[in-house]
């Protein structure tokens, strides 16, 4: 993919991060938000961190889980 691609994946990230990151204080789930803030900043595009491609591949493929598994435990804590 073109590198304008991965720039625009970054910035949507840092935009979300944030959100979810406001949403969690908002909820007063400190750490969540730590959590959150700490991603936004990993991923946004106007400082590159480079870390080398495999670590970025393993670092993508957690930080997608843990967002599954937060969405999935954030609807659990909903219903109770």
């Amino acid at each position: 993919m073109p590198y304008g691609y991965y720039q625009l994946v970054r910035f949507i990230a840092l935009i979300g991060f944030a959100i979810l990151a406001y949403i969690a204080n908002e909820q007063g789930q400190k750490t969540e938000a730590i959590v959150f803030i700490c991603l936004a900043v990993l991923f946004q595009p106007l400082i590159k961190i480079a870390l080398g491609r495999e670590l970025w591949n393993v670092l993508d493929v957690i930080v997608g889980i843990g967002l599954l598994a937060s969405l999935f435990l954030g609807k659990k804590r909903l219903r109770n």
